[in-house]
C-alpha cells in the first residue's frame, strides 16, 4: 500500500510539472476534472489562441531538465466572437502575457476553456464573460462538456447571464432592438431543447 501511494504521489508530480506541448499530452482526466492550467500567450489567430504551458516548477527538476517547445491552440469555451470583439481581444491580450486557462473540452486538438487574467493583485477576469458582457460576442455550446455534470449548468448559466446583462444594456451588437428580440427568441427555444435531452 506505502509503495501504491508513492507511486501516485510520483505520477501526480511528474504530470503537474510536466510541459504540454499539444492537446494529446493533456491527460483525459485533467479535462474531466476541469483543472486550471498556467500560460504564456504567443499569439491570436483566427483558429484560436496559441499558448505556451507554463507548468509548476520545482528547483531541482527544472535545473537540468530542458522544456520541450510547442503550443497549444485554445478557444474560448461558449463563446461565439464577433469581429469586433477578435479586434477587442488582440488589444485586450498582449504577447508573453501570463494567464491562466481552465480546461473544459476538447475537440481533435482544440481545448475549449475559460481565460483568466490576472487584474492587480487580487482580482482576475475571466474574459469569456466580459467578452459577452460587453456584447462582442454569442453563447454557443461548449464541446465536450457533459450535460449531466453540475459544471455544464453552472459555466452556461454564469455565460447567460452574461450575455443578459448586455441585451439589457443593448451592447455591442444588441444594439439593434429586432436583432434583440429575435435572438432571445432563439435562445428560449434552444434552452427548450436542452432541457428536453436532460429529462430524456
Amino acid at each position: 500500500m506505502a509503495i501504491a501511494g508513492i507511486m501516485l504521489l510520483l505520477r501526480s508530480v511528474r504530470l503537474q510539472t510536466s510541459k504540454f506541448t499539444s492537446s494529446s499530452d493533456i491527460p483525459v482526466e485533467f479535462i474531466r476534472k476541469n483543472v486550471k492550467l498556467r500560460g504564456r500567450l504567443r499569439r491570436i489567430t483566427e483558429n484560436g489562441l496559441e499558448i505556451e504551458h507554463v507548468p509548476i516548477t520545482l528547483p531541482i527538476i527544472s535545473s537540468w531538465r530542458k522544456e520541450p517547445y510547442g503550443f497549444l491552440l485554445v478557444k474560448l469555451a461558449g463563446v461565439e466572437l464577433t469581429e469586433t470583439g477578435k479586434v477587442w481581444l488582440q488589444k485586450e491580450l498582449k504577447p508573453s502575457q501570463i494567464l491562466w486557462f481552465q480546461l473544459l473540452g476538447k475537440e481533435n486538438s482544440a481545448l475549449f476553456c475559460y481565460l483568466l487574467v490576472n487584474k492587480g493583485k487580487y482580482f482576475s477576469v475571466n474574459l469569456n464573460e466580459e467578452i459577452l458582457r460587453r456584447g462582442l460576442g454569442k453563447t454557443v455550446h461548449v464541446p465536450g462538456l457533459n450535460y449531466d455534470s453540475k459544471i455544464y449548468w453552472k459555466i452556461h448559466r454564469n455565460l447567460l447571464k452574461a450575455e443578459l446583462i448586455a441585451l439589457k444594456k443593448r451592447e455591442g451588437i444588441w444594439k439593434e432592438e429586432s436583432k434583440k428580440e429575435s435572438y432571445l427568441e432563439k435562445l428560449k427555444d434552444s434552452w427548450r431543447e436542452i432541457w428536453k435531452k436532460v429529462s430524456y
